[in-house]
């Protein structure tokens, strides 16, 4: 029996519901998926536009206030592939975006490290293009 399974949402500590959907939707452009009250939670849900995957921004109770902004200890944490780096890179450094570093090229792919309203670090990239085994010498 064959399973299929994917990597749907991936949990965000944050400090406040709206303050984080206005810098994801309003700074990243991603879309809002769901905004549900659940007592005295919210289930909200953040992707980027044309994405399966999404990001539950949870808000931190308690000892977990601490976590917000440091979720992998100092070291980039989500990875935002795109296919367009210079009018991504562009849009959000207008929208008051804080980039850590200036873009840079690597085989991989075209990358800069930047920063969540919570100091979280991900990388934006924009891969390299492959060429075809086919097209190869």
């Amino acid at each position: 029996m064959r399973f299929m399974l994917r990597l749907s949402l991936t949990a965000l500590l944050v400090h406040d519901y709206d303050e984080a959907i206005d810098f994801y939707v309003g700074k990243l452009g991603f879309e809002l998926v769901e905004d549900t009250p659940q007592g005295d939670k919210r289930w909200v849900v953040v992707r980027p536009k044309g994405s399966d995957a999404g990001l539950l921004l949870a808000r931190a109770v308690g000892e977990q206030a601490r976590g917000v902004g440091d979720q992998a200890a100092g070291r980039v944490f989500l990875f935002l592939e795109t296919d367009d780096f210079d009018r991504d890179h562009a849009a959000w450094t207008a929208a008051g975006v804080r980039f850590l570093e200036a873009p840079r090229r690597e085989p991989y792919g075209t990358v800069a490290v930047f920063q969540d309203l919570y100091g979280n670090r991900w990388d934006l990239i924009q891969p390299a293009r492959v060429e075809p085994a086919a097209a190869r010498p």
